[in-house]
């Protein structure tokens, strides 16, 4: 069985080599650049992968599409640049391509922030379906938080991937400003409204669920952080979506 592996960048040069060294045992690397001004599409040219650049920035779901139109493997691996396939994970796949047992595969993801690996606050396991058969899913339309719609059962995988997202504060904290406009964007497309208060109810709650409800507070200082920041980006994302009625109207 072929496998081709989708990956979409930008500025990912610090990120692209392990990435692809990850995978290497796959048979296509297609990579989706969208405007890179480091060398990121030069090494995984070098690296081998077939590269395509856009001059536009449709979204992760759109852009991770025409990473999977490309695609020309029996199966697909999809892999964001900041993840790691581990050599665990690399020979399970393996076995699965020569004895598949369903056409997609939920794969666990273990995430690293600020130098730890955080092992609760809802961050492990974090499934994640990344590995299907061509032709038998494709990714939502979704700005952010897209994800694979697959058309029939979903297997397990044990392996896991690493995941680098965050090697300081100021990563996260940017991150979390440019998913809550986006998310305030499509929430205002839906026909949803809030306000003020609401975005505070939001922010609240999820920094119950996150500290304690899924236990943040044994990530010791960075559960902490990550429950707060979690939060603020849940107020801002409702506040933004307040602030889009009154300007739109």
């Amino acid at each position: 069985m072929k496998l081709s592996v989708i990956i979409i960048t930008k500025n990912e040069a610090k990120h692209i080599v392990g990435c692809l060294e990850s995978v290497a045992f796959a048979d296509e690397f297609i990579v989706v650049d969208s405007g890179s001004t480091d060398n990121t599409v030069e090494l995984a040219r070098d690296f081998g992968a077939r590269v395509e650049t856009t001059s536009d920035w449709p979204g992760f779901g759109p852009q991770k599409n025409r990473a999977l139109d490309l695609a020309t493997g029996d199966w697909v691996l999809s892999i964001d640049a900041d993840e790691r396939v581990t050599p665990e994970l690399a020979r399970e796949i393996q076995a699965v391509l020569a004895s598949p047992k369903a056409e997609a595969y939920d794969i666990p993801r273990l995430s690293e922030f600020c130098g730890r690996f955080i092992r609760h606050s809802g961050w492990w396991p974090d499934y994640v379906l990344r590995l299907f058969k061509r032709g038998t899913g494709r990714f939502t339309d979704a700005a952010v938080h897209e994800r694979v719609v697959p058309q029939g059962p979903v297997l397990q995988l044990k392996g896991h991937f690493e995941h680098y997202p965050y090697p300081n504060l100021d990563a996260l904290i940017n991150k979390i400003n440019r998913y809550s406009s986006d998310a305030a964007t499509m929430m205002y497309a839906r026909g949803k409204r809030a306000t003020v208060f609401s975005a505070l109810g939001h922010g609240f709650w999820t920094f119950v669920r996150i500290y304690l409800i899924r236990r943040g507070f044994l990530d010791g200082r960075h559960g902490l952080v990550l429950a707060v920041t979690a939060a603020a980006g849940s107020f801002f994302r409702y506040a933004k979506l307040s602030f889009l009625s009154d300007q739109r109207k």
